[in-house]
């Protein structure tokens, strides 16, 4: 693994997403300098200006940026937000046409100037374009990821900590598959502490039995589009899990998050992304863990990737 310091985050695309995850970078130190680049000269370049103005208030990380891609020149993580908007009622699956288009036009001209970055897509649908990205840029699946359901993890441990009275830190469950439909939790091996979830009880009450699991499930999967539906776009708690997954890299945690990359033969599942755990370190993608499913798990995992396969295949791919 590379020692050398790696301290710049660019950020393509200065749409909600975009300027969430400068704002959250900027705040959590995530790194030393932060780019944002937007074709929309004016809009990009008062979004720099806004948060420039805080820096005061943010420590040692700086913000710049602008229409030029020079701005991105020498940056270690590159996270790709820009796309089209996903409506009310589309599905991120909807989007891939179009923002396959940008990512052809976009990525070569990245590499030009970040040649030995660390590419992460958060754009959607996020899986699928990992796939595009892979095959546009010829770079290998350790440098070229996406956020795949680091935040529908996040969304499913609130939910549970919510109901079990406990941190959201010691709830110990995980959404994998596609950032998308067809998602879905670990359940067999969820926990709250060390108690798995099916045995947490209060006064002897079992809280979370089969059906109300399946209840967490769908509004973790739902959970977009109703964010969607109320204020147009969810951009805070993307931008915040954006933010985890460049400290992750810039700091050389190897911690475990669960990324989608392009999988080879994992549990006899290859040639598309999926979200499964994964150690995320300096080089990007450092192990994709191979971790204990039941067999009804087994088969949602292998739907999933079919849901993937069918739209890479209606897409050329």
């Amino acid at each position: 693994m590379s020692t050398l310091p790696r301290t710049k985050l660019a950020i393509i695309g200065a749409g909600a997403v975009g300027t969430a995850l400068a704002y959250a970078a900027l705040i959590r130190g995530s790194a030393r300098e932060v780019a944002l680049f937007d074709v929309a000269t004016e809009k990009v370049e008062a979004e720099v200006l806004d948060l420039a103005h805080g820096t005061q208030f943010t420590g040692s990380s700086t913000i710049i940026g602008g229409d030029d891609i020079g701005v991105v020149a020498g940056a270690d993580v590159i996270v790709i937000t820009a796309g089209a908007k996903q409506q009310p009622g589309q599905t991120r699956l909807d989007l891939a046409g179009a923002n396959i288009a940008i990512l052809k036009t976009v990525l070569p001209r990245l590499l030009e100037q970040a040649p030995d970055a660390v590419y992460v897509l958060v754009t959607n649908p996020c899986d699928v374009l990992t796939v595009a990205a892979r095959q546009i840029s010829g770079l290998p699946a350790h440098r070229v990821f996406s956020s795949g359901t680091v935040l529908d993890t996040s969304r499913l441990r609130w939910l549970i900590s919510q109901k079990a009275g406990v941190s959201t830190s010691s709830v110990h469950a995980t959404i994998v598959g596609e950032h998308g439909d067809s998602e879905f939790p670990l359940w067999s091996s969820a926990t709250i502490g060390l108690v798995p979830i099916r045995d947490w009880t209060v006064e002897g009450r079992q809280l979370f039995t089969w059906e109300y699991l399946e209840q967490l499930t769908d509004q973790v999967v739902n959970a977009a589009y109703t964010v969607i539906r109320g204020k147009g776009a969810t951009n805070y708690a993307i931008g915040l899990s954006g933010a985890r997954i460049v400290e992750a890299i810039l700091r050389h945690e190897d911690a475990v998050l669960p990324v989608s990359s392009v999988l080879d033969d994992y549990a006899g599942i290859s040639g598309v992304a999926l979200s499964v755990p994964t150690v995320v370190g300096g080089n990007g993608i450092e192990r994709v863990l191979e971790v204990p499913v039941n067999g009804r798990e087994l088969g949602l995992l292998r739907d999933s990737a079919e849901t993937l396969r069918h739209s890479l295949a209606g897409l050329g791919f």
